[in-house]
């Protein structure tokens, strides 16, 4: 059986995530998409919350299982008999920054292989942190965000301003 990890915060999870969700679920037995916790980044939302949201956007998708790690991700696919790491690009600067991270990766567990897609054009220019600016500014958020997660988002985005 294949299995792949996709990591990330999903600090909310994006239509550019489940895009790349749908497309490599394509590609594999299983995919595991974890919610990642990084030291560097102060969350919107709690890994709890994550972990529901993208269970809830990802409910159709047989293929597709949704978990959270706090330990380095080589380890984490390592105890999970996952082989490939799905990386999404968006940018160039994305991939000098995941470039690095897959050799590091590869160095922790040989096993494991990074596989890069890249955004589709019309999601190239979003990110998280795009859609929380928009959201502070009450943008339509409809081809940005899961139509599931608009309310969880905008309840959240309006107590923390």
């Amino acid at each position: 059986m294949s299995i792949a990890v996709y990591p990330g915060s999903f600090d909310p999870v994006t239509k550019g995530h489940l895009n790349i969700i749908a497309r490599a679920a394509k590609s594999f037995d299983r995919l595991i998409v974890c919610v990642m916790v990084n030291s560097d980044k102060h969350p919107m939302f709690t890994l709890e919350e994550r972990v529901e949201m993208l269970r809830r956007v990802t409910a159709g998708m047989d293929n597709v299982e949704v978990d959270y790690s706090d330990i380095l991700l080589a380890e984490y696919a390592r105890s999970r008999g996952a082989h490939v790491i799905v990386k999404g690009l968006r940018v160039i600067s994305d991939f000098e920054r995941e470039f690095q991270m897959a050799i590091i990766n590869h160095k922790l567990n040989p096993e494991l292989d990074t596989m890069f897609l890249t955004a589709e054009h019309q999601f190239m220019y979003l990110s998280s942190s795009i859609v929380k600016e928009m959201g502070r500014y009450q943008a339509d958020l409809e081809d940005f965000l899961p139509e599931e997660i608009i309310p969880d988002f905008l309840a959240r985005i309006h107590n923390t301003n």
